[in-house]
Order: structure tokens, then C-alpha cells, then sequence
């Protein structure tokens, strides 16, 4: 019986450990989101640590994290961050019984590593965004210090309620409940503050007034809308717009405050805009369809939209610069956004005479904050990594041979035209339609060079000719049907696109790394 009743209270201290290790923790997040919120929302430590790991994923993890949760990966990473803190800190509570000093040591030891992930991310602040994971450390540690004395108090044990040279159980349970209150409260009250902090960019949207274009796009024609059901919208709207990047907080920008500087090789006129300067200038209206190079064959992330904005090449020109093909000394521009990302697009396709701007509009209001509210840069036939810099308020020319910007150094193409694709809307994979005539359609793009021809084959027959649908720009997606008449059994359905080059979209698979995807899509489907 002395045994099982020695086990019983080692299994109980043991339990009040834990907890007073989850309550450390617990209030070390809420202590540095409060601290965050009065430096810089985004230093706290959990955005620092997730992207300190984003920033040392190799690509093909950051592929495969893509590919499993989507656009939900930054939560799963988040979520991934704080189980492993909550783990490490049950271990320290643990340890804590025996060695308060060292499980004490152990929580600042999550400071110092929070501080260190703070000061190596490319958007920070200096030395005080190092404040939020040592604050929050202190206090943790302090907590565990303390809860982890009345946990196993000297002398005594959880049996000993009320008897006096130690503290109680019951005494435990109130300062624990004490201290969750209050780390609770600090919690709220940060994530109000941080809030708060970001009302002035959402008041500075909400007031922005879209100029009219100087030069507005085409209605879309009547036939680029197939009545497919299934088939994807021609204009993606703005919920529904595919979000991959590298920011677990999304930046909110104040329009009134924001400035974007253009400088750099070739520039002889370096020049530094408001947003105010963006739209009194002409602005163009064009409706462009992005793409990341994270799509696989078939997958989601592309989009169509009407952006409104003002020719980067425009401004480039006003800067004194020059496309290598007339004598310009860079051949890189490199565009860099709040939250310190980099990306590099040729300024030779920017100032080719497409459609570059530098985009404050989409589907007729003001940018998204997830899309880069006030202003955000896009070149069409690019993928989004080279050329699709949201958040944007740097543009430095430069050369290939002497700067790799973000995506470059993890062994992603430089250059990254968009490749030709064709996806499948409808049917879907696994669907089980009726036998007779059923309606094959999707959409196929070729961003700059645009879609001639799409070519349906089902099983290993013979290649047939889709029906396309109005073509509206070469910068846009095309739709395309054709209709089958299916047979019952198990059946693959197989798509290819062909370019306005004559190019012929390819059949070899290639993973996204390190300039995109390619290969046919294919779906299986069961006739009934």
C-alpha cells in the first residue's frame, strides 16, 4: 500500500508540474503578445519563430506544405509551433519539482531563442523586437519558479492540505487560477492593442477613393463566361482569390504613411511616392490572370481578376531607366515588401510594353489587405515569386550576377515565365456522372502569349478538339467544354493546351521546384 500511495502522490506532483509548466508557457505568450502589441505586433514570438522556419524550409518541404494544407499552412505551422511549446514547457514544469532554478533557466532559454528568430527576419525592427519573447520569458519563468515551490514544497506533499510548514495543494490550485486569470487579461488586452494598432490602415482603405482609369479594360465579352456548371469564373472574386506567402501576420499598411523608393544601378533620378502621387497619375485598368509557381498540374492557385493601377514602366522611365535591350545597366529589379520578402523579375519583361503596374485596385475596390493593400506589383506572364510583390515600398535595380533575392537563394529559377496549363473544373476527380452526353470544361492559360487550342482525350484515345470560349486578353485564362458522350465503366479524362507560339503544352511531369509545374492533368471518373 506504501507503494501504490507513493506512486499515487508522485503521479500527482507530477500532474501539478505539468500544469504549472503549461502556465509558465501560457502566460510567457501572453505576457509577449501584450509586450508586441505596444513594440511591434509583428515581433511576437510565435510569428518570429514561424518565420524564422519558413525562412530555413528547404523548398521542396515548403512544396509539400503547400500541396498537404494549402492555404492553411501557416496555421498548421502555428499550431505546430505552440503544441511543441506546450510539450517543452509540461517537461520543464516536470523538472521544475526538482530543479526549480533549471526549469526557470529553461523557460528564458525560449526567450533568448525567440529574441535571436526576432533580430534575423528581414523586416525587423532593430533590438526591440527582441523585447516581446524576453518580457514573456521573464514572466514565465517567474511563474514557474514560483508555482513549482508550492507544487512540491519542502517537507511536505499533495496529502499534507492544511497542515503548516508548506504550501498546499489548494493553494497551488488558487495561484494557478490566479495566474491564468490574469495571463488571460494580459492576453486580450494585447490582441486589442495590436488591433488597434492596425485600425489607422484599415481606416486609411476604407476611405480610399479608386481615380477612374485613364485607360479602362474592355468589358469582358459575353462568350468568355461558359454556362458550365462547375466551370471556374472567369473573374476570380476577391474571396475566393488563391493567398500564398511567406507572412503569418498579414501586413496592414497605413495608405497615409506608406512611401515606395525606386533607386539603384541605372537610376538617375531616384524617386520616393505616396500613394497619393500613385493615384493622381493615369491609371490603367487590365484584366490579368496570376499564378503561383506552387500550382501543381490541375491545382488551385490561379486566379483572374480586373486590377487597376499605373504602369511600372512608367515610372521606371521617370527614374532614368533603361531595359537592357537599349543600354540599361540592370537587368534585375527587386522589389521588396513591408514585411522584408524580396523578389526579382527581368526589367527587360517589365519594360517590354505588357501591362506591369503597380496595382492599388482589385475587382473595383481598393486592394485586399491579403492582397497587398495600398499597393502591390504584378507583371503579367510571371510567376507571383518573381514578379508579384505584395506589400511593396522598395524597388532597387540591380543585376542577376550580383543579388539573389528570397525564392533565388532557396534554389528557385531566376526567370520564371508562366508555363502553359490546362485544368479540368468539371467533371471532378472520382465523379460519377450518368451515362450519355456529358460536359468535359475547364479553364487553360498562358499568361502573355494566350490559348489557341485545348485538346480533350478520354482513356488512350484519339486527341479532340475543345470549344473555346471567347478569348478576352492574352494576359487572361480561356475557358473551354467539349461535350462526351460517355460509355458506362471507369474512364480517365486528360487535357492539353496549346499556346499562341504553336507551343504545345508538354506531357512531362516536373514538380514546382524550381520554375513550375508541368505535365497533363488527368481525373478518373465512373459512368453509371
Amino acid at each position: 500500500m506504501a507503494c501504490v500511495s507513493t506512486f499515487r502522490n508522485t503521479l500527482t506532483r507530477s500532474s501539478l508540474g505539468a500544469l504549472a509548466g503549461l502556465l509558465a508557457g501560457f502566460t510567457a505568450l501572453a505576457v509577449a503578445e501584450l509586450t508586441a502589441s505596444l513594440v511591434r505586433p509583428e515581433a511576437g514570438p510565435v510569428t518570429v519563430v514561424g518565420g524564422a522556419v519558413i525562412d530555413r524550409t528547404p523548398a521542396p518541404v515548403k512544396d509539400f506544405a503547400i500541396r498537404t494544407f494549402g492555404e492553411n499552412d501557416k496555421i498548421v505551422l502555428q499550431l505546430g509551433i505552440l503544441v511543441l511549446l506546450g510539450l517543452f514547457a509540461i517537461a520543464l514544469g516536470i523538472l521544475a519539482l526538482r530543479h526549480r532554478r533549471v526549469g526557470a533557466a529553461g523557460v528564458l532559454l525560449f526567450g533568448i531563442v525567440g529574441s535571436a528568430a526576432a533580430l534575423s527576419r528581414p523586416d525587423t525592427a532593430g533590438v526591440g523586437d527582441a523585447l516581446p519573447s524576453m518580457a514573456g520569458a521573464v514572466a514565465g519563468a517567474v511563474v514557474l519558479y514560483l508555482l513549482a515551490g508550492k507544487a512540491a514544497p519542502a517537507g511536505s506533499s499533495p496529502r499534507d492540505e492544511g497542515a503548516g510548514g508548506g504550501w498546499s495543494r489548494r493553494g497551488f490550485l488558487t495561484t494557478a487560477a490566479v495566474t491564468a486569470a490574469a495571463a488571460t487579461g494580459a492576453g486580450v488586452l494585447g490582441r486589442v492593442l495590436s488591433q488597434q494598432r492596425g485600425q489607422g490602415a484599415v481606416t486609411s482603405r476604407n476611405d480610399l477613393v479608386l481615380p477612374p482609369p485613364a485607360s479602362p479594360a474592355p468589358p469582358v465579352p459575353a462568350g468568355a463566361q461558359l454556362k458550365v456548371p462547375g466551370i471556374s469564373a472567369f473573374t476570380t472574386p476577391n474571396r475566393n482569390f488563391y493567398r500564398v506567402d511567406t507572412a503569418l501576420v498579414v501586413p496592414k499598411v497605413d495608405a497615409d504613411t506608406w512611401r515606395l523608393k525606386i533607386h539603384g544601378k541605372g537610376v538617375t533620378r531616384s524617386r520616393t511616392y505616396t500613394l497619393d502621387d500613385l493615384l493622381a497619375r493615369p491609371a490603367i485598368e487590365r484584366d490579368i490572370t496570376l499564378t503561383c509557381v506552387s500550382n501543381e498540374v490541375g491545382g488551385p492557385y490561379v486566379g483572374n481578376a480586373r486590377w487597376l493601377g499605373v504602369r511600372l514602366s512608367d515610372l521606371l522611365a521617370e527614374c532614368g531607366v533603361q531595359p537592357p535591350s537599349r543600354g540599361g545597366k540592370a537587368d534585375q529589379l527587386v522589389a521588396r515588401s513591408v514585411d522584408g520578402m524580396t523578389l526579382g523579375s527581368p526589367v527587360e519583361d517589365v519594360m517590354d510594353g505588357r501591362d506591369a503596374m503597380l496595382a492599388f485596385g482589385m475587382n473595383g475596390e481598393p486592394l485586399p489587405f491579403d492582397h497587398g493593400f495600398p499597393v502591390r506589383m504584378l507583371v503579367p506572364g510571371l510567376y507571383g515569386y518573381v514578379s508579384a510583390c505584395k506589400w511593396i515600398e522598395d524597388i532597387e535595380l540591380t543585376t542577376f550576377d550580383t543579388y539573389d533575392p528570397y525564392w533565388v537563394k532557396r534554389k528557385w529559377a531566376r526567370k520564371a515565365p508562366i508555363k502553359t496549363q490546362a485544368r479540368i473544373d468539371t467533371p471532378k476527380p472520382f465523379a460519377r456522372p450518368a451515362a450519355g452526353s456529358v460536359t468535359v470544361a475547364g479553364v487553360a492559360w498562358a499568361q502573355h502569349r494566350g490559348i489557341t487550342r485545348v485538346q480533350v482525350r478520354v482513356d488512350d484515345g484519339p486527341w479532340q478538339d475543345a470549344d473555346l470560349a471567347v478569348q478576352d486578353t492574352v494576359d487572361t485564362w480561356r475557358q473551354w467544354s467539349y461535350r462526351w458522350q460517355a460509355a458506362p465503366g471507369g474512364h480517365t479524362l486528360t487535357v492539353r493546351a496549346t499556346d499562341s507560339t504553336g507551343q504545345v503544352q508538354t506531357e512531362q511531369r516536373a514538380r514546382t521546384v524550381p520554375d513550375g509545374a508541368s505535365g497533363w492533368h488527368s481525373v478518373f471518373v465512373t459512368v453509371t
